[in-house]
């Protein structure tokens, strides 16, 4: 299997998740067309489907059928993009997978639809996309119930997973969106990269995490998340997701904005700690920690400001060192996948873990 392989298999999977997701029994439950539109806004924009691929791969790894999983594949994507739908409010982005932000979108459309002015519109915008997560997120766990109401999954393995995915992992994730927040408040030089990274895992690894333990425990048909197998593509699964928001911080610093959707250099004005950052401020010299230091978290930093700790972070030797230490991410999920039974998912396992860290949006 090849690069090509693996976009086309994941491309098929997108496909069975995004027919699901806008049957019409779904579509007629969001009104009035505000509502629907926010809901279904960024699985019309794009995205790459990665969560519930990793969710079917790791169902056919573990011997399971991929169809059966197709609820759980959808519901990880619609929790996913619950959150971004929130993310977006709190990193005050107005452009997500080339298209507007959802509390953007409503903005505008609050001022030409409906007549507000710019105080009111904003208002509505945030009101919108808050409400639109809320719906999302009763969406996912209504779509986990239907494993067992359409799929007739064991019931008792299907509560787990709501559990699991409406405690453990949305509190985590929320405390590293939490932590993240406080970061960029932070000097950078009292964070030690472990911070950073135990943060990172909380904001997207977990999700990762929780997709391939889904699929994993779907495929072998087990109530145990302690399995051998389940542990072992878990570990992988968790690893590759750091690997994942590693890479993703290097794109927000060297990618194309046409083919990331978004703007680079956003999270230099938002003030994100990463370890691009932090290891780039630990080689720097007074001068230059002072310019990173005035530039970094700065709203009213100008575009020539922006290239300019672009510059510094790249010759200061951030990018090249998270280059590094996302591939050693790989390298060790790699240990635990190789603990797996050889198949076709193995094989395509692995080739999302490599995509993890050579994609380019």
């Amino acid at each position: 299997m090849g690069y090509e392989v693996f976009i086309s298999e994941l491309s098929k999977r997108k496909e069975k998740v995004y027919n699901y997701l806008h049957s019409s029994r779904f579509q007629e439950l969001f009104c009035p067309r505000h509502a629907y539109d926010s809901v279904y806004s960024y699985t019309k924009h794009g995205g790459k489907a990665l969560r519930p691929a990793v969710l079917l791969f790791s169902c056919g790894a573990a011997g399971g059928d991929e169809e059966m999983a197709i609820p759980a594949a959808a519901a990880v994507e619609v929790f996913h993009i619950w959150t971004m739908v929130h993310d977006d409010i709190i990193d005050r982005d107005i452009k997500r997978h080339g298209g507007l932000t959802v509390h953007e979108e409503f903005r505008r459309r609050a001022i030409s639809e409906l007549g507000y002015n710019e105080a009111d519109a904003r208002h509505y915008g945030l009101s919108i996309a808050m409400l639109a997560g809320d719906m999302q997120q009763g969406w996912a766990v209504s779509m986990l119930s239907e494993l067992a109401s359409h799929n007739h999954i064991d019931p008792h393995l299907v509560l787990y997973l709501i559990k699991d995915s409406e405690i453990y992992v949305q509190s985590t994730l929320i405390e590293g969106q939490i932590l993240d927040i406080q970061y960029s408040r932070t000097p950078v030089d009292s964070l030690s990269q472990d911070q950073i990274l135990d943060m990172l895992w909380k904001k997207t690894g977990v999700l990762y995490e929780f997709s391939s333990k889904a699929g994993a425990m779907l495929g072998l048909n087990t109530k145990d998340p302690e399995h051998w197998l389940v542990q072992a593509i878990v570990s992988f699964a968790g690893r590759c997701g750091v690997a994942f928001q590693l890479q993703d911080d290097i794109l927000g610093i060297v990618g194309d904005e046409k083919t990331l959707g978004k703007p680079v250099g956003s999270d230099i004005r938002e003030g994100k700690r990463t370890v691009i950052l932090c290891h780039a401020f630990k080689n720097a010299n007074n001068e230059q920690k002072d310019k990173l230091t005035k530039i970094v978290g700065s709203e009213m930093a100008t575009d020539e400001e922006i290239e300019q700790v672009k510059k510094s972070l790249k010759d200061l030797g951030g990018i090249d060192y998270a280059k590094e230490l996302a591939r050693s991410y790989i390298e060790d999920a790699l240990v635990y996948l190789n603990k797996i039974p050889q198949s076709k998912y193995r094989d395509l396992l692995y080739l999302w873990a490599e995509y993890m860290t050579e994609r380019e949006f």
